[in-house]
């Protein structure tokens, strides 16, 4: 609105009579408090009545859209200055009290220092200034911990002692961190996995191998890959494979098997899931023998390339599997604890799997309601020993044979 002609005050009423409820407002401080500023001036504000006062307060405030305390505040700011203009915000700052020499000398003491802890530097800031006298540590001797982490943490004291901490590692709350205690009783596994090599860059494919710790009940698997889109399904299977109810799942600290999508698939089947403990390399001792025993002496540590994944688990399901349960003995421990209270192991028998989970008192009520044990022992009945184990070789020649065959191919 240009009002730069001259207004009466008779004007200016009847400008506000006509403008009823409209409302204007200013875009930019500063073109307001000038606009106040001009009107002020030009209207003679100061030797109106009282009457006139009111009728340019009403004014200014219907041009400007101010509230009535703020004209009459910007009124005051004009009498007493002669001006109507903003105050410049002045930040409060706190006195400075270390300089930039202070902290070139405190990056100076931690470089020299190898960077000790707050406490301790500080100690060593105190004691240059009080017990060798070195003037130049005045202040930093009553330097306190928290301000000489600020010092540390300012632009100039990183140009001039850069340090590099590595990344520490962030515990995850996935498992409960002991042995399995399956106190005599079937159902607790321990898992681990098996990788089958790399060659030119290209992951071979990983097997997953779950023991009974009582039974010593063995599942093998293999999968392409241990993310969690190939391992979970095999998981599934794996535990379907065993002709008991599974209450334990323990396994070491890696990601295929710490995570939320296995949690979630435990938890689905009421199976309590724990982890190896630190500095116990035994947690995991007796699957990690049988990955050597069964899998290595079987399969080899030579590559299998991922896309044979299939094949080879369907040899575990249909060959390997069956003859490692029912047909293969394996040593029975017994643990004598000696007065100093050594434990040590001793070898005196050896079973089968099946025949260690025949032996246990009522085995029946730990099989799962679609597992019947007659036909447990039939299927152990079905072939000896040594045909059980010929079988087993002519199929796994005859997929090492199918093996090659697809490389050359």
């Amino acid at each position: 609105m240009d009002d730069t002609e001259a207004m009466s005050l008779e004007q200016i009423r009847a400008f506000l009579a006509g403008s009823g409820e409209l409302r204007f407002a200013g875009q930019r401080r500063e073109e307001v408090y000038g606009w106040v500023e001009k009107t002020l001036v030009r209207l003679q504000y100061a030797s109106l009545n009282k009457p006139g006062k009111g009728l340019v307060r009403r004014y200014i405030s219907r041009m400007t859209g101010l509230r009535r305390a703020q004209v009459t505040r910007l009124i005051a700011l004009q009498r007493r200055t002669g001006r109507v203009k903003a105050a410049v915000y002045q930040r409060t700052k706190f006195a400075t009290r270390y300089t930039a020499a202070d902290v070139d000398l405190l990056a100076y003491v931690d470089k020299a220092h190898g960077n000790l802890s707050g406490p301790a530097t500080r100690r060593i800031l105190e004691r240059e200034y009080s017990d060798y006298g070195q003037a130049a540590y005045v202040r930093l001797a009553w330097i306190s911990v928290a301000h000489l982490y600020r010092l540390r943490n300012s632009a100039a004291y990183r140009k001039r002692n850069t340090s590099y901490q590595p990344t520490r590692p962030t515990p995850i709350p996935i498992g409960e961190r002991r042995s399995p205690q399956p106190r005599g009783e079937p159902g607790f596994l321990r898992i681990d996995t098996v990788h089958q090599g790399d060659q030119q860059g290209r992951k071979g494919l990983y097997h997953i191998n779950a023991v009974d710790e009582v039974t010593q009940w063995e599942i093998v698997a293999a999968t392409p890959q241990i993310s969690e889109l190939w391992l979970l399904p095999v998981l599934e299977a794996m535990l379907e494979q065993f002709p008991f109810l599974i209450r334990g799942f323990h396994s070491d600290n890696g990601s295929e098997f710490i995570n939320y999508n296995v949690v979630r698939l435990l938890e689905k089947l009421r199976i309590q899931q724990t982890k190896s403990r630190a500095h116990h390399c035994g947690d995991n001792g007796l699957v990690e023998t049988k990955n050597g025993a069964v899998i290595r002496k079987h399969i080899g540590f030579g590559y299998i390339d991922a896309k044979h994944a299939e094949a080879v688990d369907r040899f575990h399901r249909e060959y390997l599997n069956p003859y490692v349960n029912f047909h293969r003995p394996c040593a029975i421990p017994k643990i004598l604890t000696a007065a100093n209270g050594k434990r040590r192991r001793i070898y005196l028998r050896w079973a089968t799997p099946f025949e260690m989970f025949r032996e246990l008192s009522g085995c029946a009520k730990y099989l799962r309601p679609d597992v019947q044990l007659a036909e447990l022992d039939r299927l152990a009945q079905s072939q000896s020993d040594t045909e059980a184990a010929l079988e087993m070789q002519r199929a796994k020649r005859k997929l090492f044979q199918s093996l090659l065959h697809r490389n050359t191919a």
